[in-house]
């Protein structure tokens, strides 16, 4: 069974005035769709073939650096599409704003250390929200990988992602990345993070 490019779940403009159509366009028919050619390509008569998205991702350094770098990026993406809405933004509700009021601190603070994480990544790669060991916390990976994969620095499951690449961001932002991040908050999907949060535990 191939790898698919999942459809965004909103039209390429319906993130606007935060995140313009043309970039949403070039970075899912693009980009995306390369990471899925790519991995497929990459799997192919060989013993990740068969194996789920997830699989590939979780064993990540078994598998080599096509498959890891294509894999992550099929995933992350696939994720990314649904953390951004064009309701969301604001801030979360229940359980989740209480872990992370908890855990950071406050919703300020934990936009704080994220927004750090996105802004000091160096060159390409990702900021997360994680859940560790049944707490919260901000991590972020260079290139694709994500804080599933086996070699990654800091482990946990991804309930929030944010793509920190040049391509997610240059057009409208050009070398502003805090910029970027801001915006994002506008976009956040706190439905779906409540529901993976709920899903870690």
């Amino acid at each position: 069974m191939a790898f698919e490019l999942p459809a965004l779940p909103y039209a390429n403009n319906a993130l606007e005035p935060h995140f313009d159509a043309q970039t949403m366009e070039i970075h899912h028919d693009k980009h995306h769709a390369a990471y899925v050619n790519n991995l497929n390509n990459a799997v192919l008569g060989t013993d990740a073939d068969g194996k789920t998205i997830e699989e590939l991702v979780k064993n990540a350094g078994k598998y080599g650096a096509v498959v890891r770098n294509n894999g992550g990026g099929h995933w992350n993406h696939a994720m990314f599409w649904n953390w951004l809405s064009p309701t969301g933004g604001g801030a979360p509700s229940g359980d989740l704003a209480a872990a992370i009021d908890k855990d950071f601190g406050s919703f300020e603070k934990f936009k704080e250390e994220f927004g750090k994480a996105a802004a000091t990544r160096f060159g390409s790669g990702w900021a997360w929200l994680i859940v560790q060991n049944g707490k919260l916390a901000v991590s972020s990976t260079p290139n694709q990988d994500n804080p599933l994969m086996d070699v990654a620095e800091v482990k946990g499951t991804p309930i929030l992602g944010l793509d920190v690449w040049e391509h997610a961001y240059y057009l409208k932002f050009q070398n502003k990345r805090p910029d970027y991040v801001a915006a994002f908050w506008n976009l956040v999907n706190w439905t779906k993070v409540a529901e993976l949060y709920a899903a870690s535990k």
